[in-house]
């Protein structure tokens, strides 16, 4: 059991008892505080740094132990942790960034602009089945399910439809950063329709969260199932049953969009899967490769950038574990109330995300950022501007990603709003089935202080979080992994998978064409989804080329579509 100590010697936790009948409880106005912070643990900004100098962890048996960094309060710590037998429980980073951390006084250094002005929807709403796969009574009751729609550049009933198959979060984020769907539906006289995914933003069952009876519901299977049923919905009310569709996703939505090709094909004939790391799953990639990825990527801009980074971790240990290294902290990071504890989490979570949205052209999806921005980050660190100490180049650093315009007067810590409505959803998903291993491990050549990965103390820490058995091998068996060329040979077509390989997540990624319509897209220079963003006229050659590609190969699906159908 990894035994660690606080600042003040103290040993601190907070402990609550969950069963599969209990889970994540929010009847209580007493401990919904409590809840609402289970539900945050996971995010991505505070992954897994936890050292002796600062935290203790620990796990009884069917009991939860946690440490709640955001409960500054009462826990001056930077330890984020669900501990199992004997490790730390990590789940995988997403790509709707909570952006937890507070922009601060006087922050507008992290403001999102509006969507580009062609982002017009209309706004529906469809009755949903809770359960598609038996007939229980409780499997009647419905839910309201949001979609977005526009309809202008529609061509008619049989021209076609291109739906975005709605990941973790409320669906106008997707809709409003896809700009590959907006600028071609003119081109291909196509509707657009964005599906928000069951549980998440404004698509949520009655009591949805309460117990895992109702939470139980929240699968890839069901979530499939549910578009598979709204896409027919719509062309029945459109009377354009032949109307070819197209499904769009990026990340866990990219993977969504593949595995609706491969299990309804009658449905959709062709899917752009971007940055979908169907590969991910435990014995398909190795548990190490997403923090290598990031790691590389950093070294391949400097050597000296990523030994400072390596480095930057004792250095922050030192300090926090006295007072002067704590004084010492808060005049270099200036940090809003002095909240020094969470500069490890800051920095983790900038460097984890600069790496994702390695993008070639300024970018605003989760925060503004400059182009290429882990160069600008090993720029910042190699060419400090306030001293040569490493916690002065690291502040730099974190500056890039925090506070890249200017505005904020002081570096915020950990908040709590879930902006884009993914948390308790991406919580129960990360821990039942989606158990993508290879965001697990941290190897000891990472720039992140390593953790070896132990698949079994993966599992227990799921098991307590949700009372109920993980299925980590569901996904490999239901959409196929394990000799996955073969099986997508006899299964699927139609199918592009891009992968940016600046991008951690292309480890768990198809990055071989295995026939003439699945079809590998791979560039080096890219970063996670960069060929579904808006374009810009500083987007690179390789990028263009990229979305030339994808447009041709759509083109051909539909002519063979057309032309299979004698539709003229």
């Amino acid at each position: 059991m990894d035994a660690c100590t606080n600042p003040l010697n103290l040993s601190i936790s907070f402990t609550f008892e969950f069963n599969s009948s209990h889970h994540l409880d929010r009847s209580s106005p007493a401990r919904l505080d409590y809840i609402d912070h289970l539900a945050l643990l996971h995010h991505q900004s505070l992954i897994h740094h936890c050292s002796c100098s600062r935290c203790s962890c620990s796990m009884a048996p069917a009991i939860l132990t946690l440490l709640l960094l955001t409960l500054p309060s009462l826990l001056p710590s930077s330890c984020h942790a669900i501990t199992g037998a004997g490790g730390r429980r990590r789940l995988p980073p997403t790509l709707p960034m909570l952006r937890r951390y507070s922009a601060g006084p006087g922050g507008g250094g992290s403001a999102v602009p509006p969507p580009p002005p062609q982002v017009q929807y209309e706004t529906r709403r469809f009755t949903q089945r809770l359960d598609h796969f038996n007939a229980l009574p409780a499997s009647y009751a419905t839910f309201q399910q949001r979609y977005l729609v526009n309809g202008t550049f529609w061509g008619g009933r049989a021209a076609p439809v291109f739906v975005y198959a709605g990941n973790e979060g409320e669906i106008e984020l997707f809709a409003n950063n896809t700009g590959l769907m907006w600028e071609t539906a003119p081109r291909f006289r196509a509707m657009l329709v964005f599906v928000e995914h069951r549980y998440y933003g404004d698509s949520m069952p009655a009591a949805a969260y309460s117990n895992s009876t109702t939470t139980g519901y929240l699968t890839t299977t069901q979530a499939l199932a549910d578009f598979a049923e709204l896409i027919l919905s719509l062309k029945a009310n459109l009377s354009a049953h032949a109307a070819p569709v197209v499904v769009f996703g990026g990340s866990y939505g990219g993977m969504l969009a593949a595995w609706m090709r491969m299990k309804y094909p009658h449905i959709v004939m062709g899917a752009v899967a971007s940055s979908a790391p169907i590969l991910g799953f435990y014995g398909l990639s190795d548990p190490y490769s997403f923090y290598d990825v990031i790691s590389n990527d950093f070294k391949s801009e400097s050597q000296h950038c990523y030994d400072v980074l390596r480095s930057s971790w004792s250095e922050l240990d030192k300090a926090l574990a006295t007072d002067a290294g704590r004084a010492q902290l808060t005049h270099t990071f200036n940090m809003c109330k002095g909240n020094v504890d969470a500069i490890p989490g800051l920095l983790e979570n900038a460097l984890v995300y600069v790496a994702m949205t390695d993008y070639p052209t300024p970018s605003s999806f989760l925060t503004s950022l400059p182009a290429y921005p882990v160069r600008q980050i090993c720029r910042a660190i190699d060419q400090p501007t306030s001293g040569n100490e490493t916690l002065a180049r690291i502040k730099e650093a974190m500056a890039i990603y925090y506070n890249h315009t200017g505005g904020l007067a002081c570096f915020g810590g950990a908040g709590d709003e879930d902006p884009y409505g993914m948390l308790a959803g991406w919580n129960w998903q990360a821990c039942t089935e989606m158990v993508l291993t290879m965001s697990y491990g941290v190897s000891g050549s990472s720039i992140f202080p390593p953790e070896p990965f132990n698949f079994t103390d993966v599992l227990a820490g799921c098991r307590a979080y949700t009372g109920l058995p993980p299925r980590p091998y569901w996904i490999e068996a239901h959409f196929g992994g394990f000799d996955i060329v073969n099986v997508l040979k006899r299964s699927a077509s139609n199918i592009i998978f891009f992968n940016g390989l600046r991008d951690p997540w292309s480890a768990g990624g198809v990055l071989k064409s295995i026939s003439k319509s699945i079809i590998a897209l791979v560039e080096p220079e890219g970063g996670h989804h960069v060929d579904l963003r808006f374009s810009t006229k500083e987007d690179p050659e390789w990028l263009k080329k990229v979305r030339r590609k994808e447009m041709r190969i759509i083109a051909d699906w539909l002519r063979q579509y057309y032309s299979e159908e004698a539709i003229a």
